[in-house]
C-alpha cells in the first residue's frame, strides 16, 4: 500500500531531526551542517528546506524533540514505579539529565553563549521548557512538602546541579560521590538536616 503524502512528510522530518540530534551530540553545534544533516538523514538538502527554511530552525526543532522525548521517557519511567518516592524522581532526572540525547541540548546552550542569533532562538523556546518541568514538578508527591512560592527554586536548584554533574562526569566521573549526592538531594527534600543526612551515610 503506498504511504499518503503526510506520512513521507512525517518519516522525512523524523528522519531530518534523528540526524540533527545525532550531529549535535557527536560533532557539536559547529559541525552540524546542512550537508552533514542531509547526509545523516538521507535525503536531499531541498528536502531539509521544504521543511525548515534555515539551519537554525532545524536546531531549535531538534532541541524541541529532545524535549518531547525526555518528557515521554520521565512520564513511561514514573508510571513504572507505581508508588513513587523522592529518590525514584531523582533517579530518572539524573537519568534525563545523561541521556544520549541531551548531549544535544547542552551543545546548543554552550554554543548560544557566544552566538546571539541562537541565543535568541532558544530564549522562548527554554522559558516553554522550564515551564513544563515545573508543571510536571507539581505533579509529583514531593511538590506537597516544598512551600508553593519555593518549588520552582528547589527544583530547579536540583535540575542544574544534576546537569553539572552529568557535563563533569563525562571528563570525572566519581560514583561514590554521585550515590552519596542523590542521597543528600533526597534527604534535603525532606528537610531534614545537611549534617545529620552525612552522619547517617
Amino acid at each position: 500500500m503506498s504511504r499518503t503524502q503526510q506520512e513521507r512528510r512525517t518519516e522525512t522530518i523524523g528522519k531530518l531531526l534523528d540526524a540533527t540530534i545525532e550531529s549535535l551530540c557527536e560533532n557539536g553545534y559547529a559541525a552540524t551542517t546542512v550537508s552533514e544533516i542531509v547526509s545523516r538523514a538521507g535525503v536531499s538538502s531541498g528536502a531539509l528546506f521544504r521543511h525548515f527554511p534555515t539551519r537554525l530552525d532545524i536546531v531549535v526543532a531538534a532541541a524541541d524533540e529532545v524535549r518531547r522525548r525526555q518528557f515521554d521517557e520521565f512520564r513511561i519511567s514514573l508510571a513504572g514505579f507505581g508508588t513513587v518516592s523522592v529518590e525514584h524522581c531523582l533517579i530518572l532526572l539524573r537519568a534525563a539529565c545523561r541521556a544520549p540525547i541531551n548531549g544535544a541540548w547542552y551543545e546548543l546552550l554552550i554554543a548560544a553563549r557566544s552566538d546571539a542569533e541562537l541565543r535568541e532562538r532558544l530564549i522562548p523556546f527554554t522559558v516553554r521548557y522550564h515551564e513544563q518541568i515545573s508543571a510536571l514538578a507539581r505533579t509529583l508527591p514531593i511538590a506537597g512538602t516544598i512551600p508553593p512560592a519555593q518549588l520552582d527554586t528547589v527544583i530547579f536548584t536540583v535540575v542544574h546541579l544534576l546537569d553539572g554533574e552529568a557535563l563533569s562526569a563525562i571528563v570525572h566521573p566519581q560514583p561514590d560521590q554521585e550515590e552519596l549526592r542523590l542521597q543528600l538531594i533526597a534527604g534535603l527534600l525532606r528537610g531534614e538536616s545537611i549534617y545529620n543526612r552525612i552522619e547517617a551515610v
